[in-house]
């Protein structure tokens, strides 16, 4: 017998796979600690799309969500004919068969806004008297009327938005964008969370961040307005920087080695973090004193340097997109309005109008606005019918999945335009209904990605953000 044949012979089916594993895992390992080798340019990458689809109008994304629900009734929708019926029974024509909340069961009554709306800029947009800093960027917004969800509830419906599902574990938008797209700034995460509004409203979960079933490592990191920025990444007392980096070079040959024998994507994903985790030890600090910033900035976004709020944030997602961070999500809690409306939502509005309007403008200022997406809303709406006292002027809605408001900007966004509209009582759509898949498409389009083409195979299946749906919104978008 040959040399050759009795080699075959020792290659047994388990053999080959066993060592076919290690080579892939060795592949995996090196795109990830090497990203600048898959980029068209050194410290660029394109992460697994290696290539775009077409020409991107946007480099990077800031989502301004509104956790709870804005009432769009009372902020971006202007119903007249719902105001002149405040007070009578919601007719049944409209209501009857629909899926109604908490609602269910009770008396349809109709409630209008108490608010006032003017028209603003030279597109004659329709905004709220809560919404003055708005008012004053309407000609930069596309303001999209006629968005509508498939979920009654909030975490069905955050995670609908967020994943493009209603079930828990597939992955998040920004995750989805840090997958395909990489990293402009090997020191920082691609996928950033700041959250706001503490103590009031609806709980964040971590999976409205999270990675689902794609590697560990584009998970959104959630910093921190108050404390360590980041939890677990500063040394503990007595360990140096050169101890850390001892250690952690430790810990990777480990890594590696078992990375070797078993070939799991999963250790390439938290060699990675670690290495992540190491850089950002010099990169966070920096990055996180607004400090830094002349008082001016600080006045205009109503931002005071170590003190949590949403200005504080919006002022941080600037900073964050100067330093090339992909996807910077912020959450504000407090939206949920079942009752108490009107001085519930003023607050909100205090505390978010400002800061919003003004990190439109900071980033027009320094040359940032026309690549990079700024998006604003919630997850649904709330109800034209009154839940919860009336009386002195009081009001409440409940969830409202068939029609609301969200407005978009830069990035290749059509400013100045007006999308949608609903009926006389702002329930349905009438004009350019817009699904939630209809929204994730048009994110991606300015990001140059092709939503059906953008897929990751997970369980025998092809995943993908807007799951089996979506179209891009023409009318909101820069023609090519």
């Amino acid at each position: 017998m040959s040399l050759e044949q009795e080699l075959a012979l020792q290659m047994t089916r388990r053999r080959f796979f066993g060592r076919g594993a290690k080579g892939i895992g060795s592949l995996a390992l090196a795109s990830l600690l090497r990203e600048d080798l898959y980029g068209d340019a050194p410290g660029k990458s394109y992460g697994a799309l290696n290539r775009l689809h077409f020409a991107p109008t946007a480099k990077r994304i800031i989502y301004l969500f509104m956790s709870g629900a804005p009432s769009q009734l009372d902020l971006f929708d202007a119903k007249p004919k719902l105001v002149e019926m405040t007070g009578q029974p919601m007719p049944e024509s409209v209501t009857k068969g629909q899926r109604i909340a908490q609602l269910a069961g009770r008396k349809l009554v109709c409630v209008g806004s108490k608010f006032q709306f003017g028209k603003h800029g030279r597109s004659g947009a329709e905004i709220s008297e809560l919404l003055p800093h708005t008012a004053g960027i309407a000609d930069d917004l596309a303001i999209i009327r006629s968005m509508h969800t498939d979920a009654i509830n909030h975490d069905p419906a955050v995670t609908l938005i967020q994943t493009g599902g209603q079930q828990p574990g597939r992955p998040t938008m920004g995750a989805w964008f840090s997958y395909g797209l990489g990293s402009e700034n090997r020191q920082l995460p691609s996928f950033v969370v700041l959250t706001s509004g503490g103590g009031q409203g609806q709980p964040l979960l971590s999976r409205y961040w999270g990675n689902g079933f794609l590697p560990s490592s584009h998970q959104g990191v959630e910093f921190r307005s108050r404390g360590e920025p980041i939890l677990f990444v500063s040394n503990p007392k007595g360990v140096t920087t050169r101890s850390r980096r001892h250690l952690l070079d430790g810990l990777r040959d480990l890594n590696r080695l078992k990375m070797d024998a078993v070939g799991d994507p999963d250790i390439a994903a938290r060699i990675k973090s670690f290495e992540m985790a190491y850089r950002m030890q010099t990169s966070v600090p920096d990055l996180m004193d607004t400090g830094q910033e002349p008082p001016k900035v600080l006045e205009q976004y109503g931002a005071q340097p170590g003190v949590p709020s949403f200005a504080n944030n919006c002022l941080l997602a600037r900073r964050l997109v100067e330093r090339g961070v992909r996807f910077i999500q912020l959450y504000h809690r407090g939206w949920d309005h079942h009752n108490s409306l009107p001085s519930n939502i003023a607050l909100q509005c205090r505390q978010t109008d400002q800061a919003s309007a003004a990190l439109i403008r900071d980033l027009k200022q320094r040359g940032l606005f026309e690549d990079t997406l700024v998006i604003w809303g919630g997850e649904f709406g709330r109800t034209p019918m009154n839940q919860g006292d009336m009386t002195r002027g009081n009001y409440g809605r409940d969830h409202h999945m068939k029609a609301y408001t969200i407005w978009m900007a830069g990035g290749g966004i059509k400013p100045g335009v007006t999308v949608g509209a609903t009926d006389d009582l702002g329930y349905n759509p009438v004009e350019e209904p817009v699904h939630i898949n209809d929204f994730q498409a048009t994110v991606l389009h300015c990001m140059g990605i092709d939503h059906e083409k953008f897929t990751y195979r997970f369980q025998g299946r092809d995943f993908r953000l807007t799951d089996v749906g979506g179209k891009v919104i023409e009318k909101a978008v820069v023609s090519g």
